[in-house]
Order: structure tokens, then C-alpha cells, then sequence
């Protein structure tokens, strides 16, 4: 093949080929007018549809929006409906309050009217009433004879006496319960301590007279020219007295044990016969020695019945000293353990710690001890003794307040005041003399004969009671009880008395007339 026809070929190709590119082109022109024709058409088509719809869309939203302010306008004027109905109805209310406090006030000026004339008319009565009670005064003090004053004196005076009355009435109703009461438990109390207390009737008291075998022995105890006397009464303290009394001889001393020294002495000389100064020093000395050791033994004993421990032994030894001491007959060491015993006793029936009532009771007398060496009453020695020797503040309370000397503060103190009455009360178991027993009588008559309204006074059962007669002009019934109360404080202030005194107040009205 030759070129040409290669070329022409090629050449035919290549135009067949732009032929067909440009057919191409314009087919494809062709259909993308169609197309785009189509779809301009379809985008009208689409915009058309989107008017249609947004005009549809506008109306529903337009028509939902009138519908909503329908209701919301509906709503409104609903709720401003009710609202004006609420505030007519408490414009209604409003307007009922006033008209019922216009009529309340109406009300109110028409009382105040009616309570300003009644005060008129009760101010024009009570003038009258004040003229009428001045006019009926007049005439009650006519009639009567007293004025005011003195009307008002008397009406006072008999309400006063009525008070007095009731008072009094009162004042026994409750003493008697109380009493009872009171009495009941004391006398259970005091009944189980004497019950469980053996003691004897009577303490035996301290010898004082030496019997002697002959009245020959009182020369040999004079001695020549009284040198054995002057020495037994040098040595031991002691005044012998020598009289005529058959085969006796008196120790007279007023500190006990010197005395007892002098007769233990005295004794043991009788028996040996040998009678000369220096034989009575030495008997004198061991007796002495003797007595010393008596005392430290009674003591010891008495703390330990008592059983009351750490005692200090310097009070030991002045507790047994009381061995030789007597009050108004009665031993004082038996009657300070008789006093512990019931201090103690009591206390436990009481539900209190026995062994503090049981010491002080053992130590309320240790002053009696020392009581002739020493200036001051027993009372006071025996609270200095305490607080040297350092017993409990409640023991010397205990000492200082047993005779009322200051008034007990505790229980213990009123327990030892109790025991001690007892241990000296009882029937024999003190004595004293005639001359002092009828003084203590007549102070005991002439305290209560004191008194204004009181007659005659009678102390009987030993001084334990004092009957009173009174004036029944004088006192009355209602006057009785205050009067024995004031007696009662009178006799504990004025006099020393063991135990308790009962006083007996007697009124008596007789009336008497003869028939003829």
C-alpha cells in the first residue's frame, strides 16, 4: 500500500473520526438541552409545588395562630371574668363589714350612753348610800356606845381571839400527831437499848471510911506526937479525920483518887501493924504504884467492852480515873460505858455508824477526870481533852453539846444527850441530898409560879412532874398550851435537871350556890 492511500486512509479516518466527534457532540447537545429543558421544566415544576405549599403552610400557621389567640383572648377574658366576680364579691364583703361596724358603733354609742346615765344614777346612789351609812353609823354609835374606832378595835380584838383559838387548836392537833409519832419511835428505840443493856440498879460508890479492928489502932495511926498522921496526910493528899465514931476512920478529899490511894494505904498499914513515917511512905508509894495501875487496866477494859480502838492512851488512863469519881452517887466510868452502850445501840436501831456514838459516848464525861485539878466546868475540860488528843470534830461536838450547853447539830450529839439521861435517870441510880433536893423543888415551883394568870404550882413525882394551877378568869383554853410551852423553856433555860419534866397546866371553873 502506498502512502497516499495510507495518507488518504488516515486522512478519511481522521475526518470520519471529527465527523463522528461532531455528530457526537451534537447528539449529546441534543440531550442535555432535552435534559436541562426537562429540567428547568422540573425545577418550575418543583418551585410551583413549593409556592403551592408554602402558601398552604402559611394558611395553617396563619389559621393555628388566630386559633391560638382565640383561646388565649377566650383564657383572658375568662380569667378577668373571675377576677372581677372575686373582687366584687369582697367589695360586697367589704361593704357587709361596714355596714355591721356602722351598727356596731351605733350599738356601742347607745350602751356608752346607757353605762354613762347608769354611772350618773350609781354615783347619785352612792351618795345616798354614803349619806345613809353616815346617817346609820350616827345612830350605831348611839345605840352601841362605841365610835368607829373603838367599833373597829373590838371587832379586831375578837378576830384576834378566834385566830388564837384556831391557832391553838391547830398547834395541839399537831403537836399531839407529832408526838405520838415521835413517842412511838423513841420508846421503840429506847426500849430494844435498855432491853439489850445489862447494868447494875445501883453503881457502887466510893468508900470513904477505913474500918479499923480497935479503937487502939487510932493511937498507933496518930502516932507520937501525930508524926504518923502529919505523914500519911502529908504523902497522900488527904485529911484523916479521927472522932469518935467505934473502929472507923474518914478519908476526906475531894479528888477521888488520893482518897482511894490514902485507904488502900491506910489499909495495908492496919494489916502489917508496923505504923512509922518511913513504913507509910513506902506503903503509900506502892499503893500509889498500886491505883496507877488500876487505872490503866479499868480503862483499857472500858475501850475495849466499849469497842472503841485507837484511843489515845493519855484518855485511856483518864477514863480509868473515873473509876474513882462518882456523880450524885453514881460511878462515873460504869455510867459513861452505860451511856456508849445506849449511844450505840440507838444509833444502830437509827440505821447510823454505832462506833462513832459509842466513843463519844464513852468520852462525854472524861473532863469529870481532871475536874478538881483543872479551873473550868467538866463540859469544857473534857472538849479541850478531845481536841488535844485529836478525836473527830462530830466526838467533841458530842461532849459539847451532851448537857445543852450548845445546841446539837448532829445526830450523834442528840443520841449522847439521850443515853446520858437515861444512864441518870433511871430509878436509884443517883442520889443526892435532902437540902439540894428540896431546892431544886422549890426552884422548880417558883419558875413556874412566874407567870401571870398562874395560881399555885405543885412539883411531885420527884421533881419529874410540876402540876400548875391557873387563874380561869385569867387564862383560858386557848391560853392553856401557849403557857406550858413558855414554862418548858423557862425550866430548860433556868435549871440543870436530868431526864425530862412534864408540866401540867389545870384550869378549873366552879360555880356554887345554896338552896334555902
Amino acid at each position: 500500500m502506498d502512502l497516499i492511500t495510507v495518507i488518504c486512509i488516515v486522512a478519511a479516518l481522521a475526518v470520519g473520526g471529527a465527523v463522528g466527534i461532531f455528530i457526537g457532540i451534537a447528539i449529546r447537545k441534543n440531550t442535555a438541552e432535552k435534559e436541562i429543558g426537562s429540567a428547568e421544566e422540573e425545577a418550575r415544576k418543583i418551585v410551583a409545588d413549593a409556592i403551592k405549599s408554602a402558601e398552604a403552610k402559611k394558611k395553617e400557621v396563619i389559621l393555628e395562630g388566630k386559633d391560638e389567640v382565640h383561646r388565649f383572648r377566650t383564657e383572658s377574658e375568662k380569667e378577668i371574668s373571675d377576677r372581677r366576680k372575686e373582687v366584687q364579691r369582697q367589695e360586697r364583703r367589704i361593704q357587709q363589714k361596714e355596714e355591721t361596724l356602722d351598727r356596731k358603733l351605733d350599738n356601742m354609742e347607745q350602751k356608752e350612753e346607757k353605762v354613762n346615765k347608769k354611772l350618773k344614777e350609781a354615783d347619785s346612789k352612792l351618795e345616798e348610800i354614803e349619806t345613809l351609812k353616815k346617817s346609820q353609823f350616827e345612830m350605831l354609835e348611839k345605840i352601841s356606845g362605841y365610835t368607829a374606832e373603838q367599833a373597829k378595835n373590838y371587832l379586831l380584838s375578837q378576830l384576834e381571839n378566834e385566830l388564837v383559838h384556831e391557832k391553838s387548836v391547830k398547834i395541839m392537833e399537831y403537836t399531839e400527831q407529832l408526838k405520838d409519832e415521835a413517842d412511838d419511835k423513841a420508846r421503840n428505840i429506847i426500849s430494844l437499848a435498855i432491853q439489850r443493856l445489862a447494868a447494875e440498879q445501883v453503881a457502887e460508890a466510893t468508900i470513904s471510911v477505913v474500918p479499923l479492928p480497935n479503937d487502939e489502932m487510932k493511937g498507933r495511926i496518930i502516932g507520937r506526937e501525930g508524926r504518923n498522921i502529919r505523914a500519911i496526910e502529908t504523902l497522900t493528899g488527904v485529911d484523916l479525920i479521927i472522932d469518935d465514931t467505934p473502929e472507923a476512920i474518914t478519908l476526906s478529899c475531894f479528888e477521888p483518887v488520893r482518897r482511894e490511894v490514902a485507904r488502900i494505904a491506910l489499909e495495908r498499914l492496919i494489916s502489917d501493924g508496923r505504923i512509922h513515917p518511913a513504913r507509910i511512905e513506902e506503903t503509900v508509894e506502892k499503893a500509889r504504884r498500886e491505883v496507877d495501875a488500876t487505872i490503866k487496866h479499868e480503862g483499857e477494859r472500858v475501850v475495849l467492852e466499849a469497842g472503841v480502838h485507837n484511843v489515845h492512851p493519855e484518855l485511856v488512863k483518864l477514863l480509868g480515873r473515873l473509876r474513882y469519881r462518882t456523880s450524885y452517887g453514881q460511878n462515873v466510868l460504869n455510867h459513861s460505858l452505860e451511856v456508849s452502850y445506849l449511844a450505840g445501840m440507838m444509833a444502830s436501831e437509827l440505821g447510823i455508824d454505832p462506833t462513832i456514838a459509842r466513843r463519844a459516848g464513852l468520852l462525854h464525861d472524861i473532863g469529870k477526870s481532871i475536874d478538881h485539878e483543872v479551873e473550868g466546868t467538866h463540859i469544857q475540860i473534857g472538849v479541850d481533852l478531845a481536841r488535844k488528843y485529836k478525836e473527830s470534830d462530830a466526838v467533841i461536838h458530842a461532849i459539847h453539846a451532851h448537857h445543852g450547853d450548845v445546841e446539837a447539830k448532829t445526830i450523834v450529839a442528840c443520841l449522847v444527850q439521850a443515853a446520858d439521861a437515861l444512864s441518870a435517870a433511871r430509878p436509884g441510880a443517883r442520889r443526892e441530898n435532902v437540902e439540894n433536893y428540896i431546892k431544886r423543888l422549890q426552884k422548880l415551883e417558883e419558875v413556874a409560879s412566874s407567870f401571870d394568870g398562874v395560881e399555885r404550882t405543885f412539883a411531885i413525882q420527884a421533881g419529874r412532874e410540876v402540876r400548875v394551877m391557873v387563874k380561869p378568869e385569867v387564862v383560858n383554853d386557848e391560853r392553856m398550851i401557849p403557857l406550858a410551852r413558855e414554862i418548858c423553856n423557862k425550866i430548860e433555860e433556868e435549871l440543870e435537871y436530868p431526864g425530862q419534866i412534864k408540866v401540867n397546866i389545870i384550869r378549873e371553873n366552879r360555880a356554887t350556890d345554896y338552896a334555902k
